[in-house]
């Protein structure tokens, strides 16, 4: 059996098909392998954080989470996507500061992996996203509307309402969705 150290000098070969098949070999070794990926987050090359993130989103303990929502504030953009996405996968309830900022990141994807992982966290979020939809900040206000929508929580609705008027197009898209989500401002008439 190759040892975790070896298996993470195949991971950050720079072989991203050899990085690949590495993963599940390493997610096999479960918490054991823990010690060596948190080593990697520290490493100074982006692309060894990656990988070591790619691992942990599939590596389920309680440890991760905390991890991944560290990753939020790298300085690397790929980071902070793989980081959202993780959390996507290993949902924390403690990451929705860290994810409500990423909303406003100015890599898109990474706001846009960050509002997927407040959606798969789901009713805990729904407040601090209403506090966004209701702010100024329209790349954030059109991921919190997109997000609300996919959660289809009723507290939101009069936010959903209020930023209808005020949103710009993808804003009202997005609650729009929502709304039909859950069967609101649908209306109903007598044909006759």
């Amino acid at each position: 059996m190759t040892d975790i150290q070896s298996l993470i000098s195949d991971l950050t070969s720079g072989n991203d098909d050899f990085a690949e098949f590495t993963v599940d070999q390493i997610v096999a070794r479960g918490t054991e392998a823990l010690p060596a990926l948190f080593e990697l987050l520290d490493s100074p090359n982006p692309n060894n954080r990656w990988w070591a993130l790619r691992v942990l989103a599939v590596i389920h303990d309680h440890q991760v989470p905390a991890r991944l929502q560290d990753a939020l504030h790298d300085s690397d953009h790929t980071i902070r996507q793989c980081a959202a996405l993780g959390l996507s996968k290993q949902t924390s309830v403690a990451a929705i500061p860290d994810l409500i900022k990423t909303l406003s990141d100015e890599d898109r994807l990474a706001a846009r992996l960050a509002g997927d992982a407040l959606v798969s966290i789901g009713g805990p979020a729904v407040q601090p996203l209403i506090e966004v939809l209701e702010g100024d900040e329209n790349g954030a206000r059109v991921e919190a509307a997109r997000a609300l929508g996919l959660i289809g929580d009723a507290r939101a609705i009069p936010a959903m309402f209020a930023a209808w008027e005020d949103g710009s197009a993808l804003i009202q898209h997005w609650i729009e969705q929502g709304f039909q989500k859950m069967g609101v401002g649908m209306q109903f008439f007598n044909p006759e």
